[in-house]
């Protein structure tokens, strides 16, 4: 065989190397293997799924709904100070010894100075007491009653924020996943593309078209990649395991989730499929340019103030401690009360007789009114009404302390948001650099102008920009979930999201 049909020879199996390659980029996951994007399957859940079991069955809500339904409880408790209060008692005593009493014998007209033993009860006694109490006016019983109510509402706050955290830690975790899959998916390609390259090359080395060098360099190249794909896919499983703890799922294994960050397009929302439109829309329209960024952070600095939970809750927090401060001051006022007796009593000798007879029973009733006015308690109503404006002080403290901090937070996730928006912008056409970029290598090592080592490079450098525009999707989604609960507006919690 002469030079011109060994260097066909070698230009033949170069195009199978290069066929073999173009198709191990562009084709995608291998069958059978786990990672799925693009396309809805059976069992697969999308992110407002996820977002609504998480509401319905994360055991963190449930502890927060549960002190929640605690304060509503307070509320009726603290009214019933303010209704009247309805008491009955019975009793019924044995004597086994009349209790005796000394008392003067001049009395009875004995002589001066000497005293005669009287008994006093029979041997069974009985004794009934209806009491009825109704406060008219007491200052610290109706500032309490505010008070129940302002602490409902915080708690009620607290509950809006805890949703508002869960739906954010579910949407990470969502993104998160998906960003995890991309990884394992790309890095698993990457092996079965080396692989093939690898036979590929065994089979040229063993025909004497390919040095052992090429041979010793694939197998290093193998062996560099398989514990990546290891550590991808034990990030994929710890990112379901994560997700499935959120939404209280207990068999993570069957938590499969609908759409692939590598795909979307933030630019042109109808141009993704159903699936990525769903998680691109989950939290409304894309903040993309500079007019865009702008109205986002007017809007937003606005909405933190009035509807970010958590400065509700420093607000409400302070309203609370104000009206304890109120309470407090209100134990300097006297208290009013109406009250009435209804007493019956009887007494008997020899076996019981439930209540005796007629003759041996007596009733007494009486109604009167109290006032109760205080006077001096040694400086501790003082000290308690000191503590309570300390307290208010505080609160008020952290509520401007927290605005300032939410307007700041706000600015920086939307400078996120922007900075993410255009990294993915630039991303997106450096993959396709990165794909001209391979076609080129591909063809020149077809020819035979260019090493396997190019074409090697050429590859690594399109998944590298794959992942990068992968990455720059994830860290948009992720200030995007941070700017709604930065400002008050999270999905579901706070926007229906059924018009979608």
């Amino acid at each position: 065989m002469n030079d011109n049909d060994n260097r066909g020879m070698r230009t033949m199996n170069r195009s199978a190397v290069m066929l073999a390659l173009a198709l191990a980029v562009t084709a995608g996951p291998v069958a059978g293997q786990q990672w799925q994007t693009g396309e809805a399957t059976a069992g697969q859940d999308g992110l407002s799924d996820l977002v609504r079991l998480a509401l319905d069955k994360n055991r963190d809500l449930t502890v927060a709904r549960e002190a929640y339904v605690t304060s509503q409880e307070q509320v009726s408790e603290a009214w019933s100070s303010v209704m009247p209060s309805i008491d009955l008692n019975g009793s019924y005593q044995r004597n086994i010894a009349a209790p005796v009493s000394f008392l003067p014998a001049e009395i009875f007209g004995g002589p001066p100075g000497e005293l005669i033993p009287v008994q006093f009860g029979a041997d069974n006694q009985w004794s009934s007491t209806l009491s009825i109490e109704q406060p008219l006016f007491k200052p610290n019983v109706i500032v309490a009653l505010g008070a129940a109510r302002r602490f409902e509402n915080l708690q009620a706050e607290v509950l809006r924020g805890s949703e508002q955290g869960i739906v954010t830690q579910v949407r990470a975790g969502y993104y998160q996943l998906l960003l995890s899959e991309e990884q394992a998916r790309l890095t698993e390609n990457s092996v079965n593309r080396v692989r093939e390259s690898l036979e590929e090359t065994r089979a040229l080395n063993r025909a004497g078209l390919a040095g052992d060098y090429d041979v010793l360099r694939l197998e290093v190249e193998l062996a560099n990649l398989e514990p990546n794909l290891r550590r991808a896919t034990n990030a994929v499983l710890q990112a379901r395991r994560q997700l499935a703890v959120l939404v209280n799922v207990e068999d993570h294994e069957t938590l499969q989730i609908r759409g692939s960050l590598a795909e979307m397009d933030l630019n042109d929302i109808d141009a993704n499929s159903p699936e990525n439109r769903e998680v691109l829309t989950f939290n409304g329209a894309v903040i993309g340019g500079l007019d865009q960024v702008q109205a986002a952070l007017e809007e937003g600095l606005v909405r933190a103030v009035e509807q970010r939970s958590d400065l509700r809750q420093l607000e409400l927090t302070e309203e609370l401690r104000h009206t304890e401060m109120r309470a407090e001051q209100a134990s300097y006022l006297p208290e009013i009360s109406l009250f009435g007796n209804y007493v019956v009593s009887a007494q008997q000798n020899g076996s019981p007789n439930f209540f005796g007879s007629e003759d041996t029973r007596a009733s007494s009733r009486f109604v009167g009114l109290r006032v109760s006015i205080p006077i001096f308690q040694g400086f501790s109503r003082d000290a308690r009404v000191d503590q309570k404006r300390a307290g208010l002080r505080a609160a008020q403290a952290n509520s401007a302390q927290g605005t300032q901090a939410a307007q700041s937070q706000v600015r920086t996730i939307v400078e996120a948001v922007e900075e993410a928006y255009l990294r993915a912008t630039g991303q997106s056409l450096a993959v396709q650099q990165a794909e001209r970029g391979f076609e080129i290598a591909s063809a020149q090592y077809a020819e035979g102008i260019s090493s396997q080592l190019e074409l090697t490079d050429a590859e690594v450098a399109l998944r590298q920009s794959e992942f990068n525009y992968a990455q720059a999707v994830y860290d948009y989604l992720i200030a995007r979930a941070q700017f709604d609960e930065a400002t008050g507006q999270v999905p579901i919690v706070d926007v229906e999201m059924a018009a979608r």
